[in-house]
């Protein structure tokens, strides 16, 4: 335990941000992309401030968008299955240093069937959440790093 300790070992999901009185969060007024931030910095006790400071970090979601393309076909036509392709550009501004841009995509199949719309049509509201909170997980883990 001593020597994970002392190599700087952290379990993940741990933040390295307690040195900062808070962190400000820029987006767009309904990103819910944003909300989940805004959710787990207040899980680890980051106080969210209303404007930038100079003393604290900044994280700016430029931009988060989600893509579809076709996979495959019905014989009929329809499309069976899909590739959702969730896209996030953000800056990070850490105190007396050059922003940060960074922009990563996350992937997942998605089968689509029109006898099922309701059940297809929550399930596709799950993978977004999902992508959603994989996509927070790791703004998040960037800020930690550039933190430290």
């Amino acid at each position: 335990m001593l020597g994970l300790s002392g190599c700087g070992f952290q379990l993940r999901g741990q933040l390295p941000l307690q040195l900062f009185d808070g962190v400000y969060l820029e987006a767009e007024r309904h990103s819910e992309l944003a909300a989940i931030l805004r959710q787990r910095l207040q899980s680890h006790q980051i106080t969210l401030l209303s404007q930038p400071a100079k003393d604290s970090p900044s994280v700016v979601l430029l931009r988060d968008s989600l893509e579809r393309r076709t996979l495959s076909l019905f014989p009929n036509g329809q499309v069976a299955e899909y590739e959702l392709i969730y896209q996030v550009q953000y800056r990070i501004q850490l105190p007396d240093e050059d922003a940060h841009y960074f922009e990563f995509e996350l992937f997942r199949d998605y089968q689509d069937d029109p006898n099922r719309a309701l059940a297809k049509a929550r399930e596709l509201e799950l993978m977004l959440a999902e992508l959603r909170e994989q996509a927070a997980q790791r703004i998040l883990r960037q800020l930690g790093r550039l933190s430290a």
